[in-house]
């Protein structure tokens, strides 16, 4: 079957009104196909929405993105993740071993870890049992100040050496998008370049997806 890679979106990490952000999702899937959608509401130095509004978010989008084949994912939170019946869970190295995250949404769950620019996290990660690793950040990025830099050779070593799907994230656009593809990458992890796209988040769904048709191989 031929590699072809797909989008994995992120929310943008402030999200002030609900119901738009849910008529910008909709648009956005409309554009394309979509694999995911991580639903991540902290600030670019690390601080968390309060639960109350992350449920908030969750109740409003997760059964619509479901409805339409899309996996939801919660950031940092498994608790969140089970309580609201999303598809899993994606953890940093800072936040709770892959072993309790597995624990509290259970084996049928999806569970995500960022290895950042290392080889040797990203394969603690999958023998530990993780879904995907993801790897960044690539480039700058407007949502966090990225602790490494990773470069495409990482993506083309792991697609050689591993089975288990990576997934490239930081400051991607359609623009600079097309060597992460060519590196290797499984999946594309994109917040403002969807969100802050200038044709709307439809259009810039709809670009990448012909990127990634004009790539498949």
């Amino acid at each position: 079957m031929p590699r072809r890679c797909r989008l994995y979106l992120i929310t943008p990490p402030e999200v002030p009104d609900v119901a738009a952000f849910t008529r910008e999702l909709e648009q956005a899937l409309d554009g394309g196909d979509v694999a995911s959608v991580q639903i991540r509401l902290k600030s670019r130095d690390g601080v968390a929405a309060p639960d109350g509004h992350i449920l908030e978010l969750g109740r409003q989008i997760i059964a619509r993105a479901q409805d339409r084949g899309v996996a939801v994912l919660i950031n940092d939170r498994p608790d969140l993740a089970a309580g609201l019946g999303a598809d899993g869970v994606h953890i940093g190295q800072q936040d709770m071993p892959y072993a309790r995250a597995r624990k509290l949404v259970g084996d049928g769950a999806i569970v995500g870890v960022t290895c950042h620019a290392s080889r040797h996290l990203a394969m603690e990660a999958g023998e530990a049992g993780a879904d995907y690793v993801a790897f960044g950040a690539f480039y700058p990025t407007q949502t966090k100040d990225p602790a490494t830099r990773a470069e495409l050779e990482l993506l083309t070593w792991w697609q050689e050496m591993m089975e288990l799907p990576c997934v490239a994230i930081g400051g991607i656009t359609t623009e600079n998008a097309r060597p992460l593809v060519e590196a290797g990458a499984d999946f594309l992890a994109v917040s403002a370049g969807v969100w802050g796209g200038p044709g709307g988040p439809g259009e810039a769904v709809k670009a990448f997806n012909t990127l990634f048709d004009e790539l498949a191989t």
